[in-house]
């Protein structure tokens, strides 16, 4: 039943033309437009390099945060939950399911993104099982801050929030903007964002070939284990 579920939930996902274009031709276009024309500056070496890493944080981020929000938060307004919730389909399956479909859905983008990072001349570095060690406590993390904004907020309220935060943590995570831009006190509070930490792990490992970075995992795990619990805690049906 999980499955079952799990495989219906992507594909309403990759029909959906909102949701593609959040998850997957807005990371794609940034991608491609900022690692071809000099607009931000990344310091030294290519700009593919240090923008790649952001990118696939922002990638998880799409999926797990915002796009699921959005999602899930129609679907309880429109009563879809509530019906689930009364199927055979235990409420627990039910999210096991909604997070393998965004466990796939991530997979594609990471895919897709790489390949196109290879072609800009994307040169990687570092552990693989740090980046997705990184990817998964990512995903863990903004996947229960998007189940606490879906299950608690009205579907219009999560929509227009969860799109506002997107652009907020585009422009103040560290996804294109390198955080040494901003002043020591805005740095100090944006890197302990969850998009923050995630890019920046995904950066000292791909771009720097640093070992795994305990420290913005750490942070991820906070992030997570708050969520997800506050999550549940909180999380309302109808």
């Amino acid at each position: 039943m999980i499955a079952a579920q799990a495989a219906l939930e992507t594909r309403m996902l990759l029909r959906n033309g909102e949701q593609l274009l959040l998850t997957v031709v807005i990371p794609t276009l940034l991608l491609v437009l900022f690692s071809s024309v000099d607009i931000v500056d990344t310091g030294a070496g290519k700009a593919v390099d240090f923008l790649t890493p952001g990118i696939l944080a922002l990638a998880v981020m799409s999926t797990a945060f915002t796009g699921q929000a959005i999602a899930t938060g129609f679907e309880r307004r429109y009563g879809v939950l509530k019906r689930l919730a009364s199927s055979p389909l235990p409420r627990w399956g039910l999210m096991t399911a909604k997070t393998a479909s965004v466990l796939v859905t991530e997979i594609l983008q990471v895919i897709l993104l790489t390949v196109i990072a290879f072609a800009l001349g994307w040169s990687p570095h570092g552990n693989p099982a740090a980046v997705l060690l990184l990817l998964a406590l990512g995903t863990a993390a903004f996947s229960g801050l998007g189940l606490l904004m879906a299950g608690t907020l009205k579907a219009e309220a999560t929509l227009a929030a969860a799109n506002l935060v997107f652009l907020l943590l585009l422009v103040g995570g560290g996804v294109i903007v390198p955080m040494d831009k901003f002043p020591q006190a805005a740095q100090d509070v944006l890197g302990l964002l969850p998009i923050s930490a995630l890019s920046d792990g995904l950066r000292d490992v791909l771009q720097h070939g640093a070992g795994m970075p305990w420290g913005d995992l750490g942070i991820l795990g906070v992030w997570a284990v708050v969520g997800l619990a506050v999550a549940g805690r909180f999380f309302r049906w109808e």
